[in-house]
């Protein structure tokens, strides 16, 4: 379901908490989404806007996301604007998917100075604007609209601001049975009349989802066979219809709202703020929107902007991994020629004793091989433009040409297959990287010499970002954190730079994944089944069942020279098994460091 009028009202009706507290601290993670952290009722709360075009929303989240060293411009001027101001008011527009969040503080003359945050919710138009409420003017926005683009709205610093163009629809909220009834009526005449579609078209804020909702609690089952058996009833039973939208508006308008999220009659998956009789299969309730909202997007909307971001790499390793794995079968071609290479031995000596047998354009010859003990035939294949002496020297060449190789080949098909075996770790780790694992995988590539670097603007960011690489950090419900790298150059800094001797390490075992680090010498079965669920998450086999994790003290673990980021051998572990859990590592406290 996408986010509608609704489910807008009853974010804010949740966000009146927020009224009153302070904005602590702002940041803008990706392109599209702004992180506000502040302190509002004695509580600290993070809340996020998101103009993603395909995930929009607003609610609160318990979700951590990086803080990029560099701030875009528009972050840098919600913070110059907004940080440490009081929200005095958040509102929405009529039934609109629009928010406006009021704020006041006082600038750097000390008078009191209000702002204006607006949060369009409108699928690909979607956008977050700075205005000056007494001027109307646009400090900016998180999404730029030129004249080049839209003359009939501009979202460009010192732009009047303007609302989306307004749809003239009625406010279910308001609507009385008389007016319901001569909409249905003149939607009849119009014969706009097509199942359901009359009334979204006809209010706003109402998705096709509530509007087959209204129509399910009105004729039940039978609404749901198609547009003709519904329409007939319209015409039958319009009183039952408007006491279905009338006591589902009745919750909204007294904003009863109960959260959940389930299929709808086709089994697509639905999340809506109130009860919803239609939907089918599991259904799972929520306390607040914002906790369903999150459960629902989960992190679609980071999948989804890191797939955009991860294209090149992910091509490009694939690439890399798709020619080792046919250089590595060029390699087993040539051992198996290789290990034929006391063959090429034999019969040059068998030629060389038996020239006397042989003329010059035979092009095979049949020969005792005294070394059989069995003394069988072997047939030899000649160049018939060679003497005789000169084809006896071609076998002895082909057999020095391979003894020789014999050992290259093995030290080729070693390295060949450690290079296999890194390239699928590191498009394993791209599967659930964020914004700032993604650039960490770049730099790496960069370091080994996979990829150049991204010109001198890059070069100067890179003089100035620490050393220190992203950690990801969860807290077991024992109170003790576990590290876990998701990219090579941060499973370095955790086993080999973070990693106390006694402090206990886990990886799957013979699975491309995550370096997980308990930071303690002491802890419980809990914590050890937790950190074995995590490093069995962030691997390979996610979603396999009893996953063989390694575990052992970080002392048995060790780097060996000139071995690949990432890659270390370990000693005296013990292996555990587990099922991955997706619900109870969602569930555990986490962080980004």
């Amino acid at each position: 379901m996408a986010l509608d009028g609704i489910v807008t009202r009853s974010i804010v009706h949740e966000l009146q908490v927020c009224v009153g507290g302070r904005i602590n601290k702002i940041h803008q993670p990706s392109t599209s989404d702004i992180i506000i952290n502040l302190r509002s009722q004695s509580e600290n709360r993070r809340l996020i806007l998101s103009a993603n075009p395909t995930y929009p929303r607003v609610h609160f989240t318990e979700e951590s996301f990086p803080n990029p060293q560099e701030a875009p411009m528009f972050c840098m001027l919600l913070r110059k604007h907004c940080e440490g101001s009081v929200i005095e008011s958040i509102s929405q527009i009529g039934m609109e998917r629009i928010i406006h969040i009021d704020v006041r503080q006082r600038d750097e003359l000390g008078d009191m100075s209000q702002k204006r945050i607006i949060i369009e919710l409108m699928g690909r138009h979607s956008n977050i604007i700075l205005v000056d409420p007494n001027t109307g003017i646009q400090l900016d926005g998180i999404h730029h609209v030129t004249p080049a683009i839209s003359t009939f709205r501009i979202v460009m610093p010192g732009f009047a601001y303007s609302e989306p163009p307004q749809q003239h629809k009625l406010n279910p909220l308001e609507s009385s049975k008389e007016e319901f009834l001569a909409a249905l009526t003149e939607a009849d005449s119009k014969e706009e009349n097509v199942g359901k579609a009359w009334i979204v078209n006809a209010y706003s804020g109402l998705s096709p989802l509530i509007a087959e909702e209204i129509y399910f609690r009105a004729y039940g089952e039978t609404s749901l066979a198609g547009s003709d058996a519904t329409d007939n009833l319209i015409d039958l039973n319009n009183e039952t219809l408007w006491t279905s939208f009338n006591e589902l508006m009745s919750e909204i308008r007294e904003q009863r709202y109960s959260p959940l999220i389930g299929n709808n009659s086709k089994g697509k998956s639905v999340f809506s703020a109130i009860p919803l009789r239609l939907v089918q299969g599991e259904i799972r309730t929520f306390d607040s929107i914002s906790q369903c909202m999150e459960a629902y997007y989960g992190d679609k909307a980071l999948r989804d902007t890191v797939k955009q971001r991860t294209g090149d790499l992910l091509r490009f390793l694939q690439n890399e991994r798709n020619k080792n794995i046919k250089k590595l079968t060029n390699l087993e071609k040539d051992l198996a020629e290789a290990d034929d290479a006391e063959r090429y031995r034999i019969s040059g000596e068998l030629l060389l004793s038996s020239l006397h047998l042989i003329s010059k354009g035979d092009r095979e010859v049949k020969l005792v091989n005294y070394y059989d003990e069995e003394q069988n035939t072997l047939t030899i294949p000649l160049d018939h433009l060679l003497t005789p002496s000169e084809n006896a020297q071609r076998y002895f060449k082909k057999y020095n040409k391979f003894k020789n190789s014999l050992a290259a080949i093995d030290e080729q098909m070693s390295k060949t297959r450690e290079e296999i075996t890194y390239l699928e770790g590191l498009l394993q780790q791209l599967t659930y990287a964020s914004i700032t694992d993604i650039e960490e995988i770049r730099e790496e590539l960069v370091q080994q010499e996979y990829l150049r670097e991204r010109g001198k603007k890059n070069n100067k960011k890179k003089k100035k970002k620490d050393a220190r690489p992203t950690l990801h950090v969860f807290t077991s419900s024992e109170g003790i954190e576990i590290y876990v790298g998701k990219n090579n150059l941060q499973n370095e800094y955790v086993t080999n730079k973070l990693g106390n001797s006694n402090d206990t390490w886990l990886h799957t075992k013979d699975i491309p994944g995550s370096h997980v680090l308990i930071r303690s010498a002491i802890f419980g079965e809990a914590t050890l089944n937790e950190a074995s669920q995590l490093a069995a998450y962030f691997s390979q086999a996610k979603e396999s069942s009893s996953v063989p994790v390694d575990c052992t003290l970080i002392r048995h673990v060790r780097k060996p020279s000139g071995a690949k980021p990432g890659f270390v051998i370990y000693d005296h572990q013990k292996t555990l098994y587990v099922t991955p859990d997706e619900q109870m590592i969602k569930k555990l406290p986490n962080s980004i460091k």
